[in-house]
């Protein structure tokens, strides 16, 4: 199923299932027993009906009584170029196993890949509100496959994935009503939360170290995002002939590729003017990217690794912070030992009775 050129009709109402096909074996994960790739309508960045891609993966063996329950799992950063589609590629190691480990503990995944990302249009990359319709209509999309499934579901991400997550759990139940979803919860580990305000000061003098080729890499996918999803606001004025090619080639490289491209690089060189000399960027950016930490009306996990270099804890504990101040349903659990990668792993050993506890 290649809709990456896909001119069909798109159905006016969000969530509504388009089409399905078998996933070849070779994209699927050990723990899964069957698996589809669909495809579902949902609003772009741009307020326009488009549509999406999602993976779908069932345990193995006989669904319970009621069927399985459903997490709606969110991928962490892949690139925006269609070639980078996760429901189109093998899964890396790390997220076979994660996602293998659901599968066994009974539930049923559907994983979007985020409308424009394999479909017509960009990823709109780190917009929560449009990953979040993504991933809610994905959950009413796979409801119509006639699959074996509860109406009991939770959100799991990590990464770009955490923030899709939290926007998701923010407004699950407002998306999801009238659906008859049973919205119980969310997952979320290594959370780029608070990074528009580092992002908002970039300019010519800022930031005044190189930083690592991932966060390098993350930079340039966020302008590529801001661009497209802002044309108001001409964002590409503030760019040096160098930046605008550094984000032209953002929209199409796989982040290994990009992250090979940007290692070494200073910020600073992407840039003419300060990001503020656009009129109105702070707020274009928190509406843009900004992780809620108010309105959740059920039960929070962070998850944090204190080794994290491509998500620095501060993110995610500064979240934390906000979370609490406002009285949030949050729990945190932080992982002293472990990096980006490693906190998922480490983490489940938390988040399986997390999830065991509100799913029941």
């Amino acid at each position: 199923m290649d809709v990456r050129n896909y001119d069909g009709p798109v159905p006016a109402k969000a969530g509504t299932l388009i089409n399905h096909v078998p996933l070849d074996a070779r994209l699927s994960v050990p723990a899964a027993g069957r698996s589809y790739r669909m495809q579902y309508s949902t609003p772009n960045q741009h307020g326009q009906m488009a549509t999406s891609t999602a993976v779908v993966f069932l345990p193995k063996g006989t669904a319970p009584a009621g069927g399985w329950p459903v997490i709606a799992w969110a991928h962490g950063t892949v690139g925006l170029g269609d070639d980078c589609t996760p429901s189109a590629q093998p899964r890396s190691q790390r997220d076979s196993d994660y996602l293998s480990h659901w599968l066994r503990q009974g539930y049923a995944v559907v994983g979007t890949d985020y409308v424009g990302l394999g479909t017509p249009g960009l990823m709109s990359y780190l917009n929560g509100r449009s990953e979040a319709h993504s991933i809610v209509d994905s959950v009413n999309a796979v409801h119509q496959l006639g699959l074996p499934l509860a109406n009991r579901w939770a959100i799991v991400g990590q990464s770009q994935g955490a923030g899709a997550a939290l926007n998701g759990a923010r407004y699950a139940n407002e998306l999801s009503r009238g659906s008859g979803l049973d919205y119980r919860g969310v997952v979320a580990t290594g959370t780029p939360a608070n990074i528009e305000q580092i992002i908002a000061l970039g300019g010519p003098t800022f930031p005044p170290v190189k930083l690592p080729a991932g966060l390098n890499t993350y930079a340039a996918y966020i302008l590529a995002g801001f661009i497209d999803a802002r044309p108001d606001l001409h964002p590409e004025q503030v760019l040096t002939p160098y930046g605008r090619q550094i984000v032209e080639q953002a929209r199409h490289l796989c982040y290994p590729e990009m992250s090979d491209l940007m290692d070494g690089k200073r910020l600073t060189s992407l840039f003419a003017k300060p990001i503020t000399a656009i009129p109105g960027a702070r707020q274009a950016l928190a509406d843009y990217m900004g992780t809620p930490y108010s309105g959740y009306d059920r039960p929070i996990f962070l998850g944090q690794g204190l080794r994290d270099i491509d998500v620095p804890a501060p993110s995610a504990l500064s979240l934390y912070a906000q979370m609490k101040a406002d009285n949030q349903p949050v729990e945190l659990h932080v992982y002293p030992s472990q990096d980006h990668s490693g906190t998922v792993y480490a983490s489940m050993a938390d988040s399986t009775p997390f999830l065991a506890r509100i799913l029941r």
